[in-house]
């Protein structure tokens, strides 16, 4: 079993550009990674038993299906969470939610355009590449 069988992301959004972009990039350094669509669905996922937990959570701070802030404080609250990675992304013209974010725990907040440019080197520095 390869190192990376031991590793996985999970990633919360639901824009099709970002979610092929990740999935691209994931494979390309051999991470597992899971898409989820609701706060209920990452608490869950990070609490499987029967699934390593995720080292980095990815987050569309713009997914109008969650409340981010809230999501990263449960997150960040969580003595079996706190330790998890997240990243948030969002427009780059929203310094009040980076910083709010910042506050709530979010280990690293970025613009979608740095995101996207960076996100290769990320993933490889989580996959040990």
């Amino acid at each position: 079993m390869s190192a990376a069988a031991n590793k996985r992301i999970l990633a919360v959004l639901e824009d099709l550009f970002f979610t092929v972009k990740i999935n691209e990039s994931a494979k390309r350094v051999g991470l597992p990674i899971e898409f989820v669509k609701s706060e209920h669905d990452v608490v869950a996922r990070c609490a499987d038993p029967e699934a390593p937990k995720p080292m980095l959570i990815i987050v569309d701070l713009n997914f109008g299906g969650i409340d981010p802030l809230k999501l990263i404080g449960t997150l960040k609250a969580s003595e079996a969470t706190k330790s998890i990675n997240l990243i948030g992304y969002l427009s780059h013209l929203q310094g009040e939610l980076k910083q709010a974010a910042q506050e709530a725990g979010c280990d690293m907040v970025m613009a979608r355009s740095a995101f996207s440019q960076n996100l290769p080197q990320i993933l490889r520095r989580y996959a040990g590449n």
